[in-house]
């Protein structure tokens, strides 16, 4: 495809249209347009490349004082590349803490764009970028913005606009309740006569033909009158109004749909911010009394405060309305990428986002039409019926979505780059929002499909946009100019990791410092925000510190591939071969490459759920539960005594074998034991390992029975674990020289055997079965035959070791979590239990280190302790707290999280003094405390004793 158009004479790949040798494509030239950036993260410095190779050369770029000042080493590294200094400008923080705070920094942005000669504002996919109102004021200044327009925003953007024109056009939503504030509303004025007497009173003018229609609901007489009070900066209700409003949703709710839990959703909110999820406690009954719906439902003022708090909604005059919504439970997060000019919408294909947690994406995979069919017709040749009717009912899914969203595209007037997102269940799906601006995970899609645009008056005359961003910056110029563009297949697949700065158990981490960070590898697409742009003056790699004030993300990688599998593998290459070091740093890295290759290991088809990850994770966690039972060297010492006595035993009257067998196991002890610790010490390294090698060995009366050579899977273990010899890296990082010497004589030797049985080098079973042959195979002599034997024996001798790996997996049933033959992915049960959710997540990642009598910080970030401004402080000293209650929260990457305790007892003394909104570190002592039970501590030779007593156990079933 790429050679037809590099054969065409009227076609210039360069996104400089203006430079084409066609009269028509130069006339959409955007060389003249001046955009002012005001977003950050990776996609600031994607719009800067993209303008820049558009040929646009008077941009600039907003800083706010966290991008520079608050936290050192955060500078903005794209100032590397952006040197001009008068094309960077200093603001406050962007969004503003209030509603009075965003409009001044409304006027601010705007005044700066005028000042500095620019014609338009491009606001990535940040809050501004679907603020309905910064985009009207940029209308009204005379200025364009790079995104919909305001009239999109606001029948699209908010949420409760949205489900309304959805289902004004035919598609289908998620059951719930979009109006809550105007039930808010009449509940306080429940006439008709009541809600025309506040508006009078509050000086509020509606409408005449309002005024006049007898048919209107009282419902939506309050909507126009609190759209109204909106603009004239009036709360007409408080949030105890509206959370008592909301309670009693969730309780009708709860009582229409048994066994479900409820979402609360600010409308404003996006990237997980301003969601609430409540009622797990009754997601096992089927008739819930009235006291258990109580119960459940007694949490919503507090999360409505805490949805509100995120998105910043909180202040006088916000539009403070909420969704509730009924939570599908098993449903997978697609979403379906469209753009416009007003007129025509099209769709770019669809994206699963459904590999998730706390309601930010973490992996995104495309779902194309032709890539399904591509996977249907595979499917059909292997014979697999269940997965192909599985994935033809996703095409006919996917069809519709399709469809839909472009319908409502138009009817939304969409004028740029938008998202349209949903919930399928199985061959259903339901509309859940539009995101009016572009998405995280926008180059998805971009990989899968490119536009065509071609002239109306000579189809061979057109050109070809490859970039989300060059289409938004030509559609913010040329509008309906544009024709109808086409969309053209580019690759069949491609896959999104969001490395993130999260523990271990997907935790916000922040604070901690990048010293280093290893060069992309060829197809690697790497957007991170120019972390890895080298100092310009030395060539050298620039610390850059991840700062709490912004969201986890740090860098997006991608892959494409000629189909799911291809990109699957490409990203774990990726994910393998990355390198991050630094302080205190923390990143989901390892969770990622732990995750793909669990799907490798069986069926990246697979159809997860958004509520995969959490029990995932609690399944790691008691994969590193077991893991840290065992002791490898107290292991490897008791397999040579295995030996020993074996040898004296087979050979008692030649102890030289014997000897001979200890010397070739001692050479052996760090080549078996150094990639073991390091799977042992990770469990998301071993739960990815675990699962490329489920298929490699049976547990048959207790034992391991191997089927794949225990060599060969060892050679294949320093692959994936990425310590294959590397005489430039750090020798603690990769094989010795004396353990690759070993490795690289044994995997000669097997190679050579498989040349000449003809058999693949993964074939053990049939290898194992002739080398148990005592006549000799394939004419080889006598001799040559035992010296063959006795090389196998002592290639294979003592890596049985890498056996009690299975073992763990069997102990912790993890193969009972797998994917089906429909593609389905089975969850057992218990790993939905909260209680073993949380113990497991601090196994992942151990409470800071702490005195018996103290409470600390659970992470660094902003602390709080009240629920909300005026309302009283969660502690007080001398208060008795139980187990459960809230104690602080703390705000880190832009997320409030309540902290709750532990374990009962007494607040002695508030150590932690400041203001709200303080800086907390990591351990950092908050409340000196005296606990109701005594904490008593394990005797440190205890744990060896029962280490060594679990290893022992475990060598029972390999030897």
């Amino acid at each position: 495809m790429t050679d037809l158009y590099m054969n065409n004479p009227l076609i210039h790949r360069d996104r400089q249209l203006g430079k084409s040798p066609s009269e028509w494509v130069r006339t959409f030239a955007c060389e003249d347009l001046k955009p002012l950036i005001v977003c950050r993260g990776p996609i600031r410095k994607e719009a800067m490349d993209v303008f820049e190779e558009m040929g646009i050369s008077h941009y600039g770029i907003l800083l706010s004082e966290k991008d520079s000042i608050v936290y050192a080493n955060a500078l903005a590294p794209e100032l590397r590349q952006l040197t001009d200094s008068t094309r960077v400008h200093r603001v406050p923080d962007y969004t503003g803490a209030s509603k009075e705070e965003r409009v001044e920094r409304i006027g601010q942005i705007i005044q700066i764009a005028k000042d500095n000669n620019y014609d338009s504002v491009f606001a990535g996919y940040g809050f501004m970028a679907e603020d309905e109102e910064f985009v009207a004021e940029i209308e009204k200044a005379g200025l364009s913005f790079i995104g919909p327009n305001s009239r999109t925003q606001a029948d699209a953007g908010k949420k409760d606009e949205a489900k309304r024109t959805a289902l004004a056009v035919g598609v289908s939503v998620t059951p719930g309740i979009n109006n809550v504030t105007a039930r808010t509303l009449v509940r306080k004025h429940p006439t008709r006569e009541k809600l025309l007497a506040l508006a009078k009173t509050e000086g509020i003018e509606l409408d005449a033909k309002l005024l006049k229609d007898a048919k209107l609901s009282l419902e939506d007489l309050a909507d126009e009158i609190l759209y109204a009070s909106y603009e004239k900066g009036l709360d007409l209700y408080s949030i105890e109004e509206l959370s008592a409003q909301v309670q009693i949703e969730v309780e009708n709710m709860f009582k229409e749909y048994p066994g479900s839990r409820i979402r609360l959703k600010a409308i404003g909110g996006g990237g997980g911010k301003g969601q609430r999820i409540l009622g797990a406690s009754l997601l096992t009954a089927k008739n819930p009394t009235d006291k258990q719906i109580k119960e459940a439902a007694a949490e919503t003022p507090t999360l409505v405060r805490e949805v509100l708090n995120e998105v910043k909604a909180n202040g006088v005059g916000d539009n403070k309305n909420v969704l509730v919504e009924l939570n599908i439970e098993q449903t997978r997060h697609n979403e379906i990428q469209l753009l416009g000019n007003g007129e025509w919408c099209v769709s770019l294909g669809g994206r699963d986002c459904s590999l998730q947690m706390h309601e930010q994406k973490l992996l995104e995979i495309s779902v194309t039409q032709e890539g399904l069919a591509l996977a249907i017709e595979k499917a059909k040749q292997a014979g697999r019926k269940a997965e192909v009717k599985a994935l033809e009912s996703d095409l006919k899914v996917l069809k519709r979505m399709e469809d839909d969203s472009t319908k409502f595209g138009q009817a939304v007037g969409l004028d740029s780059a938008s998202t349209f997102e949903c919930i399928v269940d199985r061959d259903r799906y339901y509309f859940m929002e539009v995101n009016t601006r572009i998405q995280v995970e926008h180059r998805v899609s971009e990989l899968c499909y490119s536009l065509k645009f071609t002239n109306p008056k000579d189809k061979n005359d057109f050109f070809i946009v490859e970039s989300l961003v060059e289409a938004m910056a030509l559609l913010a110029r040329h509008k309906k100019r544009l024709p109808k563009p086409e969309r053209i297949p580019r690759f069949s697949a491609s896959a999104e990791a969001r490395l993130n700065a999260t523990d271990a158990s997907l935790s916000p981490h922040a604070g901690g410092m990048i010293r280093y960070w290893s060069a992309p590898i060829e197809g690697e697409i790497r957007d991170d925000q120019g972390i890895c742009l080298v100092n310009p003056d030395t060539g050298m790699f620039m610390r850059y510190k991840v700062a709490g004030a912004y969201d986890s993300n740090i860098a997006l990688l991608l892959t494409k591939g000629e189909d799911r599998l291809a990109s699957y593998q490409h990203l774990a290459k990726v994910l393998g071969k990355t390198t991050l070091r630094g302080s205190d740093l923390a990143t989901n890295l390892e969770f990622h490459y732990g995750l793909v290759n669990w799907f490798l290991g069986q069926n990246v088809m697979a159809k997860p759920t958004t509520r995969f990850v959490v029990p995932y994770l609690t399944l790691v966690g008691q994969l590193k539960e077991e893991a840290g039972k065992l002791d490898t060297v107290a292991a490897f010492i008791q397999l040579k005594k295995h030996y020993a006595k074996k040898m004296a035993e087979q050979f008692p009257d030649d102890a030289t074998i014997g000897k001979s067998m200890s010397q070739i196991l001692d050479r052996k002890g760090t080549l078996v034991t150094r990639p073991m610790d390091k799977l042992l010490e990770d469990p998301h390294l071993l739960s990815g390992w675990l699962s490329l090698n489920r298929n490699n060995f049976t547990m048959e009366k207790g034992k391991v029975v191997w089927h794949d050579n225990p060599f060969v899977i060892l050679a294949d273990t320093y692959e994936y674990l990425n310590m294959t010899f590397d005489p430039s890296a750090p020798a603690a990082e990769v094989i010795w020289n004396h353990d690759n010497d070993l490795l690289q004589n044994g995997l000669r030797f097997y190679a050579t055997l498989s040349e000449r049985f003809k058999l693949g080098m993964h074939e053990f079973d049939k290898l194992s079965s002739l080398l148990e042959k005592e006549k000799p195979q394939v004419g080889f002599s006598a001799e040559e035959w035992l010296e063959i034997q006795s090389a196998h024996m002592g290639f294979e001798a003592g890596l049985e070791l890498l056996g009690m790996l299975f073992i763990i997996a069997d102990n912790t049933k993890f193969w009972a979590f797998k994917v089906e033959d429909d593609l389905e992915v089975t969850i057992p049960d218990y790993l939905h239990d909260a209680d073993l959710q949380t113990r497991m997540k601090k196994v992942l990642v151990p409470p800071p280190a702490t005195k018996a009598d103290e409470i600390v910080a659970i992470c660094g970030g902003m602390y709080y302790g009240q629920e909300a401004p005026g309302l009283p402080p969660f502690t007080q000293e001398g208060m008795h707290f139980e187990k459960g209650q809230a104690l602080y929260i703390i705000e880190v990457m832009k997320m409030f999280n309540t902290v709750r305790a532990t374990f009962s007892g007494t607040i002695e003394r508030i150590i932690m003094q400041g203001a709200d909104g303080s800086i907390v570190q990591k351990g950092q002592p908050l409340f000196k405390v005296t606990p109701d039970e005594k904490f008593v501590e394990v005797d440190p030779e205890e744990l060896r004793q029962l280490k060594r007593e679990n290893t022992f156990a475990y060598l029972k079933a390999i030897i």
